[in-house]
């Protein structure tokens, strides 16, 4: 039986509301997967290994201080299990990257904790049955991301790509495209030189496809085109996937040693408790988790 590790996030959010939902749905019963709950004693949901108490009623800095500490300890815990074999691979819940920082995990999010626990460069993807997108950078100011986009985190970016579809999700031959930087792909240096200076280059050397415009790569890729699309920076690709399949897609890190997923949504800490919030990419992502560690065990 494949055993997996799920957070619960940030206890202040949805993630124990959605993880209570998920864990009851007929479709992850039927994966025949053995889940172990991690997470703070103190929400709806029953944990096999509680990370501390949490109480709804708190408030102030103190309160969401304690949310973060409690959210990343529950990561932290899952990391080390799947290190460890003692599971397959982790199911994050959301946590809030501010209440992270302020209990003591200074992170961007969770792709930057686990590689620093890993040990390993990590990359990420969103992955929907409509589209798939890889993010070259991440969570940095949008001022800061030329620079940021350097030939090494596109190569990096494409090898494990390349490798993640081969490995996690029986693409044989992977056909990937660039999206480029600049309106146009600079329009021949009119709006920028970096596509044709930096994009282009590095897309023949890797066997991209693109640099391509923004407005018609991703368009391209969910009629069939290519099989994941290389997002120079963060809003470009989260703003495509977000748009064909919100609430369906699947966060994946990429270069882990062990699977791991995550929906493709924030804690919303506005509708929290209010028993509204859809699991649906909750869902998604514990059937990936489970098929990709099939995929592994076949290889």
């Amino acid at each position: 039986m494949i055993r997996l590790a799920l957070t619960l996030g940030d206890p202040r959010g949805i993630g124990p509301e959605i993880a209570a939902k998920a864990l009851s749905d007929p479709r992850i019963a039927a994966l025949g997967a053995s889940w172990h709950v991690i997470g703070p004693t103190g929400t709806p949901v029953p944990v096999h290994e509680s990370v501390g108490v949490w109480t709804p009623t708190g408030h102030g800095v103190e309160h969401i201080a304690l949310a973060g500490r409690l959210a990343g300890l529950a990561v932290a815990r899952a990391a080390r299990m799947a290190l460890a074999g003692e599971v397959s691979g982790i199911v994050t819940a959301p946590l809030d990257k501010a209440a992270l920082k302020a209990g003591g995990f200074d992170y961007p999010g969770h792709t930057e904790m686990l590689a620093e626990l890993a040990g390993v460069p990590t990359t990420m993807m969103l992955a929907s049955d409509r589209l798939r997108v890889v993010l070259a950078t991440t969570h940095i100011p949008l001022r800061e991301v030329p620079a940021a986009v350097t030939r090494e985190a596109l190569l990096q970016a494409a090898y494990a790509t390349r490798e993640g579809l081969r490995r996690d999700f029986g693409i044989a031959e992977p056909r990937l495209a660039l999206c480029a930087l600049n309106p146009h792909a600079g329009d021949s240096g009119r709006f920028g030189h970096e596509d044709d200076d930096l994009l282009a280059p590095v897309a023949r050397e890797s066997g991209m496809a693109g640099p391509y415009p923004a407005d018609t790569v991703f368009v391209r890729a969910m009629r069939g085109e290519f099989d994941d699309v290389i997002a120079p920076y963060h809003d470009v690709g989260m703003t495509a996937i977000k748009v064909a399949s919100f609430g369906h897609a699947v966060n994946v890190t990429l270069g882990l040693p062990f699977v791991r997923t995550s929906p493709d949504h924030g804690t919303a800490l506005d509708i929290a408790g209010q028993g509204v919030a859809s699991a649906e990419s909750l869902v998604a992502a514990m059937q990936l988790a489970v098929d990709m560690v099939e995929r592994r065990r076949a290889r």
